[in-house]
């Protein structure tokens, strides 16, 4: 029986298709959620006038943190709603250089594996340096 986490049982075709199949159902998923969202959006706020924009007002924890999104999302708040399809959007390039690590450590591919890691560390220092609350 060959083990699951062997260069034997992953090819590098296979390692391929499963980072393309994260980028497909990542951006599927995040379409659909930001599409629904917006077809919420026109429901609920369509008929509403136009705000008065010469003033500004900045948006609360429930959309600009992580926790206030899934927390607004969870409870069918349509902004939050949309705001999750756009954080999913965000993250999956992330899982996909995630993806990316794991078959580079199946392959025991040392030069690779250093350089994704910097990528990951690159992408994650950015995004938490500009996370609120």
């Amino acid at each position: 029986m060959k083990h699951v986490f062997s260069k034997h049982y992953w090819g590098d075709k296979d390692i391929s298709l499963l980072v393309g199949q994260i980028l497909r159902t990542g951006v599927v998923i995040a379409s659909s959620i930001l599409v629904l969202g917006g077809i919420l959006y026109l429901i609920v706020h369509g008929q509403e006038t136009v705000p008065n924009y010469s003033d500004f007002v900045g948006e609360g924890n429930a959309n600009t943190t992580i926790t206030g999104i899934i927390t607004g999302a969870l409870s069918r708040n349509v902004p939050q709603i949309i705001q999750l399809g756009v954080l999913l959007l965000i993250f999956t390039p992330i899982v996909r250089v995630i993806g990316s690590l794991f078959g580079f450590v199946i392959e025991k591919d040392k030069l690779y594996i250093i350089i994704t890691l910097i990528v990951l560390a690159v992408i994650i220092g950015s995004i938490l340096s500009g996370v609120k609350g």
